[in-house]
């Protein structure tokens, strides 16, 4: 049984100025999309196209509103609504915690959807380059969990090798979650992501993949993770995380049909806009 190391959740102090681990998880992160998304440019049908370096920072750019905006209002809208409604200038209070993967997953995709629009390219073109640079992101930000001693999971056999202690969730031993997905989501996540992105798919296809790729890997984890203590398992036994997992599977299952059945004559159309 092994016991959370407890790392000081601030990486360097520069006088006033704490740098936390968290935060550079965010920023390398960013960083990695960039570098991947440049790799990218060298996939179809981006190379035909002319697609640019330029293009990669500026969705990085509305990807990061998207991501903090549509992370905090879906942090607030699906896990503490009634304490937001009864205090709604706590929206605002970013250093209190609480951000929501589906959250900034519709935020981005709203934010994509408007810098489509403004470079007129077609959205889910758009979309299927993003989704293979996403998961590194996922597993840096996974990782910043773990630093923190946050998001802990269930209890687990004390016979496990890997069970851990987090002095914060009390003295029983529990499946150290994040780490699990930091692996599926992340690291499992990015290689068959790339691997299947790296020959020319049609469109829909690689953002159908990531879809449900997501989420079922997060409704897998998501039973080794403690629930939200203020939410506990909903109906099925089922936590808020798992729930919110369902409509992506649903969705990447139905985007995936779509584009398969799509005539071949659109294809070559919408490859063109």
């Amino acid at each position: 049984m092994l016991i959370h190391p407890e790392f000081d959740p601030v990486a360097l102090r520069v006088g006033p100025l704490a740098v936390h681990w968290y935060g550079l998880m965010y920023l390398a992160g960013f960083v990695a999309f960039v570098l991947l998304g440049r790799w990218r440019l060298q996939h179809e049908p981006y190379r035909s196209l002319g697609w640019q370096p330029r293009d990669v920072e500026d969705m990085l750019f509305w990807g990061v509103l998207g991501v903090i905006l549509g992370g905090r209002l879906g942090y607030v809208l699906f896990y503490k609504p009634d304490v937001y409604l009864a205090e709604p200038w706590r929206v605002f209070a970013v250093w209190e915690g609480g951000m929501s993967f589906h959250g900034g997953l519709l935020g981005v995709l709203l934010a994509m959807a408007w810098w489509a629009r403004r470079q007129r390219r077609p959205w889910l073109q758009v979309m299927d380059f993003v989704a293979p640079c996403v998961p590194v992101g996922l597993a840096l930000g996974r990782i910043g969990n773990f630093i923190n001693g946050e998001l802990w999971g269930r209890p687990a056999p004390p016979e496990l090798p890997w069970a851990m202690v987090f002095p914060e969730a009390g003295p029983l031993p529990r499946h150290p979650s994040q780490l699990y997905q930091f692996a599926l989501e992340g690291v499992l996540l990015f290689v068959l992501l790339w691997l299947y992105a790296r020959r020319p798919r049609r469109t829909g296809q690689v953002s159908a993949a990531f879809l449900l790729g997501y989420g079922a890997t997060r409704f897998v984890a998501e039973y080794f993770r403690e629930p939200d203590a203020h939410l506990g398992l909903l109906s099925l036994g089922l936590s808020m995380g798992q729930w919110l997992s369902l409509p992506m599977v649903l969705a990447g299952l139905a985007l995936g049909w779509w584009a398969q059945r799509r005539p071949a004559s659109q294809e070559n159309d919408h490859a063109r806009a």
